[in-house]
């Protein structure tokens, strides 16, 4: 290709929503997706959800369907990583050996699971879950086996946790804090999902490290923890959380600091280089801050202003984080930002034990964010408060009789 295309790193949904993007604002030049695995892009949320418990077929899971991109003359370049960019001559060089010209290059190379650095982490029988191939390898190894540890209580964890118990494994999950999700809700909100599990008789080990993860000629026997406890297991996940790939920037030269750093119109330090997804650490100028959101909202959403700002056009990414889970009967929409010391209160509306809810991170009486657990279409007037700013009476906010909407002066 020449010089006057656009080329997009990482097969993820970030990537196939910027070519999509490309296309719908009247991009005519090339295009061209370059990504490490051998399948075209496809959506990770169902990993841990829908495809993970059987409800939904592997085949869902994609962006688009393979003959939609060459009826968009999308070139993909499937199975192949980028090792280097070079800024200078503006072209990138693929682990082949061969080289593509650039005229914008966006950065979508997403997140990797965290290694778990002690003995036995890689054994036969230690799962990680964050592609299409993890999934499908957990669905079937939770159908074999009776005993599961999971390492970490994060969103992956426990989600992975819910999966194996609709499964009928039975299920240990290893935290270092002291609830799940506490770093993410803190402890108000996380002893929901602590209370969640544990009806579904999960076996909690909170404020506990690991060790080592034991094994024998055939693989995986149990994880040991810190203070010499032995937890039986025919399979262990570790989901630690996930870390920015931010290889490729850091050699090009680019400004890295926990994602690639971008302004708010997703521009990197190179101004003929952008980035968007989970590698991403954005100004967000609502929220005025930089902030690095791992969610499928942001690879959907910020494709837009990425697209955009390449074409030279004025763009900003405003959308407020947004996520979503499903765990056994507990269907829940997050919408906001909510730094775990950076609110004073937590106000519940509904019924909590009985999972019909929403919770609101507030800070001297201003909504930062809300979380509805079982209760639908409340996302946009949650959305009004919080950008709404004013501030709000808890007890008002508390009262399910009194409307969202009513509560925005």
């Amino acid at each position: 290709m020449t010089a006057q295309g656009f080329v997009i790193v990482g097969g993820g949904l970030a990537a196939a929503k910027a070519a999509e993007q490309a296309r719908k604002q009247g991009f005519e030049g090339p295009v061209v997706i370059v990504g490490d695995e051998t399948l075209r892009p496809y959506e990770r949320p169902p990993l841990s959800k829908e495809v993970l418990i059987g409800k939904a077929k592997p085949d869902t899971v994609y962006v688009h369907p393979q003959e939609w991109y060459a009826e968009h003359n999308i070139e993909l370049r499937l199975g192949v990583a980028v090792s280097a960019i070079d800024r200078e001559s503006h072209q990138v060089r693929l682990a082949d050996g061969s080289e593509i010209g650039y005229d914008k290059l966006l950065l979508a190379t997403g997140a990797s699971p965290r290694p778990l650095p002690v003995p036995g982490a890689d054994a036969n029988g230690v799962h990680y879950l964050r592609r299409l191939s993890d999934s499908e390898a957990l669905k079937n190894v939770f159908a074999g086996i009776s005993r599961l540890v999971v390492i970490g209580a994060g969103w992956i964890g426990l989600e992975a946790t819910a999966a194996a118990r609709k499964a009928g494994v039975a299920v240990t999950v290893v935290e270092t804090a002291d609830l799940p999700l506490l770093r993410v809700l803190g402890p108000e909100v996380a002893q929901v999902y602590a209370d969640l599990h544990r009806a579904h008789e999960v076996d909690f080990r909170f404020h506990e490290q690991v060790s080592e993860i034991t094994t024998d000629a055939d693989g995986v026997t149990g994880v040991k923890l810190a203070d010499g406890t032995e937890l039986p297991a025919d399979a262990v996940l570790i989901a630690v959380g996930a870390a920015p790939n931010t290889q490729l920037a850091e050699q090009a030269g680019l400004t890295v600091d926990n994602g690639i750093v971008v302004d708010a119109a997703l521009r990197t330090s190179d101004p003929d280089i952008f980035a968007a997804g989970d590698a991403a650490n954005a100004f967000h100028p609502v929220l005025g801050k930089q902030i690095r959101v791992e969610h499928w909202n942001n690879a959907r959403r910020q494709p837009v202003t990425a697209i955009a700002s390449m074409l030279g056009n004025e763009s900003s990414y405003q959308d407020l984080p947004y996520f979503y889970t499903d765990q056994y009967n507990l269907g829940m929409e997050y919408v906001g930002y909510a730094d775990p010391d950076g609110y004073d209160q937590v106000v519940f509306r509904g019924d909590v034990p009985g999972l019909e809810f929403i919770a609101f991170w507030l800070k001297e009486n201003r909504v930062l964010a809300g979380m509805a657990v079982n209760v639908w279409d409340v996302v946009d007037p949650i959305k009004a408060l919080i950008l709404g700013g004013q501030q709000v009476d808890p007890e008002a906010l508390a009262d399910p009789d009194k409307p969202l909407d009513q509560l925005v002066a």
